[in-house]
């Protein structure tokens, strides 16, 4: 396993939110090694590490956005970093998942992320939310057989809150899930916060970056856990 340079075991310890209960690292890559380390995991990705960072990549004939992933052991409370940066106006988003692929009551596990834009930061409920297979209606949202009432429910699993991030420079993004809650920082600062049943899941063990579709860079990447008794 790469060894963590100092500046980077540094970061992870930086003022956030809950940032007193964040103090077991679980994951850390600087992407300073040559490709991509034997823990990441992959789906239908054609991203790289070039550089010194990653390259989060989908490629043009894919009928799924890029997914680069990291299994841990399954954890209720979990706080990710990640620097990344828009390149260009390709870039749209890119999402941070929590997912539980033994869950089997949402689409492939999926629990909670957070969809970060240029312009925007979207925080989701994914379990009992959109990705619910609950009364097949994840099938039917597909299918746009949704009733109104389904759709308000809906609505109401997710938060969005605007944001203004410039391109070609770096931010620092900061995801926590605490109980019912997950919070957003970027670059310090409070982004959004929302609370929803789903995000208590208890084991959350896989954690990806999602890349909507080209042109966003990552660097600087950690899982961390509250600290073990």
């Amino acid at each position: 396993m790469k060894l963590i340079q100092p500046l980077l075991l540094a970061s992870l310890f930086a003022t956030s939110a809950f940032a007193a209960d964040y103090t077991r690292v679980i994951f850390a890559d600087d992407f300073s090694a040559e490709g991509f380390g034997p823990r990441w995991g992959h789906y239908k990705s054609s991203s790289v590490v070039k550089d010194g960072v990653l390259v989060g990549i989908t490629a043009p004939t894919s009928d799924h956005s890029a997914v680069d992933n990291i299994r841990i052991d399954g954890e209720k409370d979990l706080e990710v970093s990640v620097k990344f940066r828009f390149l260009s106006d390709k870039a749209k988003s890119f999402n941070v998942w929590f997912d539980d692929k033994n869950y089997k009551g949402s689409h492939a596990g999926h629990i909670c992320q957070v969809s970060v834009a240029p312009t925007s930061v979207n925080m989701a409920d994914a379990k009992t939310g959109a990705f619910t297979l609950e009364g097949g209606l994840y099938d039917r949202k597909k299918a746009n057989q949704l009733t109104e009432d389904e759709k308000k429910m809906l609505a109401a699993k997710a938060k969005r809150e605007p944001v203004k991030l410039s391109l070609n420079e770096w931010h620092t993004l900061v995801v926590q899930t605490k109980g019912d809650e997950i919070e957003v920082t970027i670059n310090g600062n409070k982004a959004g916060s929302f609370k929803s049943e789903g995000i208590a899941h208890e084991t959350k063990s896989l954690i990806s970056l999602t890349t909507n579709a080209v042109d966003v860079e990552y660097d600087d990447f950690s899982i961390k856990g509250v600290a073990k008794p």
